[in-house]
């Protein structure tokens, strides 16, 4: 399985809503490795935004039409807005993870083991000077309570949302 996740993570494999963040995870790798970025430097993020922001320049994968007017919550991690009745659409800065590459790999892991609430990449947000990943995901309503962190039960399903991966450095041995 660690194999089938790394080819994943490197683009070598598919997986459900996978091509444009693994285009995007695999340039921002090219893009630090090509300008020697440190990923123990403290300003690597912010670095590594600057050229995120390049990529989406040059890729016109700025959202302009968000319709922030469909708030539904904000977590720690996200701002949630419906998208339409089976849709909803979330704002990710990537504060949680080192690196705009883990975040990306955390969705594509996301869209492996849970294929039912995979995550599409719609393209990428702007509000006062932070950029946000800009994400489609299935709208999972809770029709019976569960009492652990980002999982939703439906109709006597359980539905990961939100979930974290967190990759250390042993992975990719």
């Amino acid at each position: 399985m660690k194999n089938e996740l790394q080819n994943i993570i490197s683009g070598k494999s598919s997986v459900v809503y996978g091509a444009l963040i693994q285009t995007v995870a695999r340039e921002l790798e090219r893009s630090c490795n090509a300008s020697k970025l440190d990923k123990e430097n403290e300003h690597f993020k912010k670095q590594e935004t600057e050229i995120l922001v390049e990529l989406i320049d040059k890729e016109q994968l700025w959202i302009s039409d968000l319709n922030l007017d469909n708030y539904v919550s904000k977590g720690a991690e996200q701002r949630v807005y419906l998208k339409d009745g089976k849709t909803v659409q979330k704002l990710n800065d990537s504060i949680y993870y080192a690196s705009w590459q883990d975040y990306f790999h955390n969705l594509l892991l996301n869209n492996f083991f849970f294929a039912d609430t995979a995550y599409r990449l719609d393209g990428f947000y702007k509000d006062a000077d932070v950029v946000f990943a800009v994400v489609s995901q299935s709208f999972i309503k809770a029709t019976e309570p569960t009492k652990l962190e980002n999982l939703l039960t439906e109709n006597g399903v359980l539905r990961f949302i939100d979930t974290v991966f967190y990759l250390d450095k042993t992975f990719w041995n």
